[in-house]
């Protein structure tokens, strides 16, 4: 079967899962400051591998990453890793907040998971609690710790925030380096309550670089088609990159299929309209619903939406 492509030559290849829709953090981007608890039961495994089993065979996808909520909340994660891994897709990734990875990661290894990006948005624990309301930042760093010696290759993200966690960089720079795995620093994103009013927050792309310019020297490093990211080398070495959706759009070739807990499917976040789908969908009606989502996509620059992240994962 052959997939679908639009004008701009854009084809789906990545597929970002949501497991859940429910988290054991509460970040102040992502949340209104409520806790969060299960709004809806957790699917079963078989759930999700019928569906990207049909998405597979008809776009031949290069990988799958599993978002949340937080992943590591869902009952069956490493049996959902193995199932994946039965398809032959090229690569299964992971992005959590790291709380519970200490006890998971030698498991999540085991399973075929290839890859895991952890957020961390601060080191300090005040700023940690104050943007995530949690406490024990340690626990996280513990977690990042033990992915990487039971040999999963890890990368940290972290949102930076006007006013809230810019003087976080350098130490995050910083414990990167040291345990000498890439960082990328995010620009807030307009989305869910913050849709209308995340431009005051945002601290851009050029105001991180002239943070870390401050201390670092550093080259630019070609861009990887379809990625989110920019990437820069230091002179040491050491690799960091920035997602800056607002500064540097990479709408141009983004290759992203989100789909959440549900089974609903997004073209972009930049849309809160979904098209749900079925196991059973046949390849006609399939298409169909493929090409809606693709026609989600944004020409030009990320819009943002009212789609909560807590739903539809990062």
């Amino acid at each position: 079967m052959e997939g679908i492509e639009d004008i701009y030559n854009r084809k789906f290849k990545k597929l970002r899962l949501s497991l859940l829709d429910h988290c054991n953090f509460n970040c102040s981007y992502c949340t209104m400051g409520s806790d969060n608890v299960a709004s809806k039961p957790q699917q079963k495994v078989d759930f999700f591998v019928k569906r990207v089993a049909k998405l597979h065979q008809y776009l031949q996808l290069d990988s799958i990453r599993l978002t949340g909520g937080e992943p590591l909340l869902y009952h069956e994660l490493d049996v959902l890793i193995h199932e994946l891994n039965k398809l032959d897709i090229p690569e299964i990734t992971l992005t959590t907040n790291g709380f519970l990875l200490a006890k998971q990661a030698s498991k999540l290894k085991n399973a075929g998971l290839g890859s895991i990006n952890i957020s961390l948005d601060a080191i300090d624990e005040l700023t940690f609690q104050k943007i995530s309301k949690r406490k024990k930042v340690q626990e996280v760093l513990n977690g990042i710790e033990t992915a990487i010696k039971v040999g999963l290759n890890v990368k940290l993200n972290a949102v930076i925030m006007k006013g809230i966690n810019e003087q976080e960089i350098l130490p995050l720079l910083q414990y990167a380096f040291k345990l000498n795995i890439p960082i990328r620093f995010l620009e807030l994103m307009a989305m869910g309550h913050l849709h209308e009013q995340a431009a005051s927050q945002i601290f851009t792309k050029d105001e991180i670089l002239s943070s870390i310019a401050q201390h670092y020297q550093f080259t630019r490093a070609i861009r990887k088609a379809s990625a989110t990211a920019n990437y820069w080398q230091t002179q040491e070495g050491y690799f960091f990159g920035i997602i800056a959706n607002e500064s540097t759009p990479f709408c141009h070739d983004c290759n992203r299929l989100r789909m959440d807990a549900q089974g609903n499917l997004f073209g972009c976040l930049s849309s809160n309209k979904s098209v749900y789908m079925a196991d059973e969908d046949p390849e006609e009606l399939l298409k169909q619903k493929l090409q809606y989502a693709m026609k989600q996509k944004q020409s030009l620059k990320f819009t943002g939406s009212s789609l909560s992240m807590l739903e539809i994962g990062g």
